[in-house]
């Protein structure tokens, strides 16, 4: 028998969903004060106007719903997957008082989008879009890369159980310091530490190639803040190809592996334990996957032969792997290249590598190095079961910041999880081949929306069928938490239906 939702789970959800839309006030709060400060008072009236909704939202949830319980662990799940939703809804709004999106749907499908840190985009005129407008676009990537419930742990969440049960929400089910609120400031720390150093070095590169400097810091923190959380979005239409700059293809692909590692890895090096970045199972898996992918991919653009130099095939071939597989999405060619182009192999090289991501804890989508790792350990362990003697007993071991047992919960969580994401990698493709476009462009683009990359073949516009756009929106949104924050949100919706008291 399913239970009903009391009213006190309704409040606490509620509450706790207000705490994080104030968090997001806060976030507009940038935008606004920018557009006042560079004299683009259209831009920010539309901050403004976006910042007084979310405020009024934010503050109705927190009185009506005031409680002072904690929440469990279905109140977190719920609370992540609404906080998605809503900070998709308002932030749409000043997008959409641009007037570079058709409507608002595409303002929302932009927000997640961005949030998700997918960057696929539907913008008309990128080009002449405000800088404000940019900027927040940009923001929404870093503030969705670090997590938008870090947010509102940071500043807005003081209980610590209730807290740790949110956090994990968020696809993140790993604690580098004991304390949550402490391990969210880090997040925030690391990257601020690596916003100032990257923003400096790319706004350099900027100058250098004839850019006038207020411009190319513009650029410098926009290209920094969706390379390192492995977003997407670009300042300009013709993405990473408009700078024609190798030094600062070289500086993103760097910062797109730093966005890919996990946070907690991170730590260990600023900590001093190096050898941990060689020895941790992740690392190892996924500079393993770049190699096999990348292998593919060559392969795939050698029987085409249109990159005949070692170094056209670095910055045209490599950089797109590296750029899908850290869950990226820049792109140094145009979309239509991959279909008009690349041949159906070079593209599944692509595909692979975007469907398998980064680390658990870093700022990316998709399946993930760890459970690529646990998935390869469990099949040498059962390779190893029928090989040895019946009597012989089989111990298998990885290292991930220490040595751990592998486990049979490990395995199924990796499985069920791993599973979920080729599961609706499928599904977008179907509703892409429904609408008439070929299937490995579907897959592509598919794959690109679920696993949170962002590179496209060119079906992402705002001329598709608005069907597509709500499945990508799902995608974005269901791939970023990992499913389980969405599945416990259905289940919460469909006991609050069909529940008995």
């Amino acid at each position: 028998m399913i239970l009903k939702p009391h009213l006190e789970d309704v409040k606490i959800v509620g509450y706790y969903l207000g705490r994080v839309i104030l968090g997001l006030t806060i976030a507009m709060a940038i935008p606004f004060v920018f557009g006042l400060v560079t004299r683009e008072i259209n831009p920010a009236l539309d901050f403004f106007i976006a910042l007084e909704i979310s405020l009024f939202f934010g503050l109705i949830l927190t009185k009506l719903c005031y409680t002072e319980k904690d929440p469990n662990w279905m109140h977190g799940m719920i609370v992540v997957s609404l906080s998605w939703i809503a900070a998709t809804l308002l932030g749409a709004v000043p997008l959409y008082r641009s007037g570079h999106w058709n409507s608002y749907l595409d303002s929302c499908f932009e927000a997640m989008s961005g949030f998700a840190t997918t960057g696929l985009t539907l913008v008309q005129d990128l080009n002449h879009l405000s800088y404000t407008h940019n900027l927040w676009r940009h923001l929404t990537m870093f503030i969705g890369g670090q997590g938008i419930i870090i947010v509102a742990l940071s500043f807005f969440v003081k209980g610590l159980s209730g807290a740790f049960k949110m956090y994990v929400g968020e696809a993140r089910d790993e604690r580098i310091l004991p304390n949550v609120i402490h391990t969210a400031r880090f997040i925030w720390l690391v990257s601020i530490v690596y916003l100032i150093i990257g923003t400096l070095t790319l706004g350099v590169i900027g100058i250098l190639s004839g850019m006038k400097p207020l411009n190319a810091f513009f650029h410098g923190i926009c290209i920094f803040m969706a390379a390192f959380d492995t977003g997407g979005f670009a300042p300009q239409s013709q993405n990473i190809l408009y700078y024609h700059s190798l030094p600062l293809e070289i500086v993103t692909m760097i910062l797109m592996i730093l966005g890919a590692i996990n946070f907690k890895l991170h730590y260990h090096i600023w900590a001093g334990n190096r050898k941990e970045l060689l020895k941790n199972i992740e690392t190892t898996s996924f500079f393993i996957t770049i190699l096999l992918t990348f292998v593919i991919t060559a392969i795939g653009l050698a029987q085409t032969n249109i990159y005949p130099k070692a170094f056209i095939l670095f910055r045209k071939g490599f950089y797109q792997l590296i750029s899908g597989h850290t869950g990226t999405g820049y792109q140094t060619l145009y979309a239509v290249q991959f279909i008009y182009e690349w041949n159906h192999l070079g593209l599944a090289g692509i595909i692979f590598a975007m469907a398998l991501g980064g680390a658990v804890c870093s700022t990316t989508g998709a399946i993930k190095m760890l459970r690529v790792g646990i998935i390869f350990k469990a099949l040498l362990e059962d390779i190893k079961r029928i090989i040895l003697p019946e009597r012989a007993i089989v111990v298998q071991k990885f290292h991930h910041i220490k040595e751990i047992f592998l486990e049979d919960k490990q395995v199924r969580s990796a499985l069920f999880i791993t599973v979920s994401y080729l599961f609706i990698y499928v599904l977008g493709a179907m509703v892409g081949m429904f609408f008439g476009y070929p299937f490995l462009n579907s897959l592509f683009e598919s794959t690109s929306a679920a696993a949170n990359v962002g590179l496209s073949c060119g079906i992402t516009s705002a001329a598709m069928p608005t069907l597509l756009k709500f499945t990508y929106i799902i995608q974005m949104w269901a791939g970023r938490l990992e499913f389980m924050s969405v599945f416990t949100l259905l289940g919460f919706l469909i006991a609050t239906i069909k529940g008995k008291r």
